[in-house]
């Protein structure tokens, strides 16, 4: 089987069944495992599937248009977000006053925080959760509009809350990075809030995989000029790492 057909038949078999296992996958196209992860991360850069943990799941027809459920971008590529977090943790300091988002990295960045005295400002149900059973963080949780994909706090209540505070650092993730074209998100609502947090700190961490880079969603949310440090995994292209240092943005590849 040529490569081309591979892809062809990946994407067939992920469509016809809504999800399938990189073990099924490598046996029915005889080829390593290895080589099925690769075939699924190209296949996700190019937008015709999403990676899950240990598979594949189809992309619904309204995905183009609506933000991915919480649930379901919990296990997507949970081993790279989990290096990503323990990484992004490195750069905290004691007494600080950290911003995290409502996404899943930012949630993994909650559990792997120790437990010393900051202060952390989010609008993530997920994170408050998180955070509640470490009794030296101080939690402060933007109220709003509760948007149930991403089990987060939005809308212009949770805009002007977070306008009466000022952080050191905002930790934060997205639905895709462009080299030219920033940041940006599948949720309008989602992308005013992070504009906000953006505003509001002092230095910007960027928490993304390496799927999120050339991808322009829906909603604009801020030029790359607005980010210090990104944060991502080991399979991001060269030439973007290049691009990105150019920009004097400083990447950690973990």
């Amino acid at each position: 089987m040529l490569v081309a057909e591979r892809y062809a038949a990946i994407t067939r078999l992920v469509n016809d069944r809504g999800s399938i296992r990189v073990s099924e996958l490598s046996s029915l196209c005889q080829v390593t495992e290895e080589t099925i992860r690769r075939d699924l991360d190209r296949l996700e850069r190019e937008g015709k599937l999403r990676r899950s943990h240990g598979g594949a799941v189809r992309i619904r027809l309204s995905d183009e248009h609506m933000e991915t459920p919480y649930s379901e971008r919990e296990i997507t590529r949970t081993e790279e977000k989990r290096r990503i977090a323990l990484e992004a943790v490195k750069f905290i300091e004691p007494h600080e006053r950290i911003l995290l988002d409502a996404s899943t990295t930012a949630w993994y960045t909650a559990r792997s925080l120790p437990d010393i005295p900051i202060t952390v400002l989010t609008n993530s149900i997920r994170v408050v959760t998180e955070l509640s059973s470490k009794k030296h963080i101080e939690v402060i949780a933007a109220g709003g509009q509760l948007l149930p994909e991403s089990m987060s706090f939005v809308g212009p209540l949770a805009e002007r809350s977070l306008d009466t505070y000022h952080v050191d650092k905002l930790f934060l993730s997205c639905q895709g990075v462009h080299v030219d074209r920033g940041i940006s998100e599948m949720n309008e609502l989602q992308a005013r809030v992070k504009q906000r947090m953006i505003g509001m700190s002092d230095q910007v961490f960027l928490l993304a995989d390496s799927s999120k880079f050339g991808i322009q969603a829906l909603t604009h949310v801020a030029g790359l000029d607005k980010v210090q440090h990104i944060i991502t995994c080991q399979d991001v292209r060269e030439e973007t790492v290049r691009a990105l240092k150019e920009r004097s943005i400083h990447v950690t590849i973990v």
